[in-house]
């Protein structure tokens, strides 16, 4: 392992981390010229599968470059999973059917998906307890920019040409990526590789679930993830078809951004004083009492209380499970550290996951109020906090 900066390593981690939002965010301003070129009829949502079919491939990618890490080592993972994410997206900038975009973007997506193992894989490898959850907040909020200027530097690329132009100027930051990854070099202790086979992956898997603070910091950031894909889920529906201010869900979205990106920050200087656990523990009770005051907000109006009412309390509620995110995976990862590319494999589908379903239990909840929305973010705010509880009675101490 070459000595670099902690900042170095940080702009680094963000870097790669943000390649999957830029696999995301960039290509929503190209939906209406996707239509168009193969013929779909307007307001299709057949265009929808084009992120669909990435976040496929970005959820089963993670459980095999997490395992293959553990075996190879970071560098040569890395560099295979950039090499697919750029092969997938000029791929999908070439290819000359919708179909075949379809498969690109699945292709583009397995790729991606050694980006979000690996970033904190490598993060468990240079750093431990309550320093790794420090480097994470940081990252992550770092990583909110991408939602933010993503969409904007599609829409540039849009008046300098077509959607092609798009996707492919995806193989080029994998082009920056591998190169930024060959001068960090391999972080793997030689001593932490692990055989590649069946009954060795199994017994990751396994050794996941055997750990009981593992366990529980997984199931609160699936249920606190829950919570914030409820937003992204029926965020933009309720602003236009609840408030009808769909032309500033952008506006909203930035604020958004911006609030949870300082708050990430924020947390890192208070994890350095008072410790990961507590910052834990902080954020999910935090959480599920800001979720408790949207749902008083929502029955002193009838369901639909003032926007920038609703839109404040929402974004503080979600700013704190973001917080969760990178200090619980620092605290799920600390027992594991022989098998860090497995484990983060392990967590990252069963949070991303689990997540999802569990958003989508509410999401068909959601008609004419925002009631649904905040009873959510309770109900799982609840059940974070009690795996968080039992999380942090089976952990020792952290490390500073």
């Amino acid at each position: 392992m070459k000595a670099h900066s902690d900042r170095h390593i940080i702009a680094y981690l963000a870097f790669i981390s943000f390649l999957l939002a830029f696999g995301i965010d960039t290509v929503l301003p190209a939906f209406d010229e996707i239509r168009a070129e193969f013929d779909l009829a307007a307001g299709s949502s057949d265009v929808s599968k084009i992120v669909t079919l990435y976040l496929v491939g970005v959820a089963l990618g993670q459980l095999i470059w997490g395992p293959i890490s553990d075996r190879f080592g970071r560098l040569p993972t890395l560099v295979a999973g950039i090499s697919v994410y750029g092969g997938g997206a000029l791929l999908a900038a070439v290819t000359p059917s919708f179909a075949w975009v379809l498969l690109a973007r699945f292709i583009w997506g397995l790729g991606a998906a050694s980006t979000m193992v690996l970033y904190t894989a490598i993060a468990r490898d240079l750093y431990e307890g309550d320093q790794m959850a420090r480097v994470l907040q940081i990252v992550t909020a770092v990583f909110l920019i991408g939602p933010m200027v993503a969409p904007g530097f599609g829409e540039v690329l849009l008046l300098t040409g077509s959607w092609r132009i798009i996707f492919a100027s995806a193989a080029l930051l994998a082009l920056i990526a591998i190169a930024w990854s060959r001068v960090i070099g391999e972080t793997l202790d030689p001593r932490n590789k692990r055989p590649l086979n069946p009954r060795a992956t199994v017994a990751g898997f396994r050794a996941v679930f055997a750990s009981k603070a593992t366990r529980g910091y997984t199931l609160t950031m699936t249920f606190t993830t829950g919570g914030f894909y409820i937003y992204l889920g029926s965020g933009q529906p309720i602003i236009d078809e609840i408030y009808g201010h769909g032309d500033i869900f952008a506006l909203i979205f930035a604020i958004g951004a911006t609030v949870m990106g300082l708050g990430l920050l924020l947390s890192s200087r208070l994890t350095a004083r008072i410790g990961a656990r507590k910052v834990v523990r902080l954020a999910v009770f935090s959480m599920t009492a800001t979720s408790g005051f949207g749902i008083i907000l929502a029955v002193a109006a009838d369901g639909v209380p003032s926007l920038w009412l609703w839109g404040s309390a929402t974004i503080v509620s979600l700013t704190f499970m973001t917080i969760m995110t990178p200090t619980g995976m620092s605290l799920a990862l600390r027992p594991l550290e022989h098998m860090a590319g497995t484990a983060a494999a392990v967590i990252g589908f069963v949070v991303q996951g689990g997540g999802a379903a569990l958003a989508a239990v509410v999401n068909g909840q959601i008609d004419t109020t925002v009631t649904a929305m905040s009873v959510g973010g309770v109900v799982y705010g609840g059940l974070a906090i009690t795996f968080a509880t039992s999380a942090i009675r089976a952990d020792p101490p952290a490390i500073n």
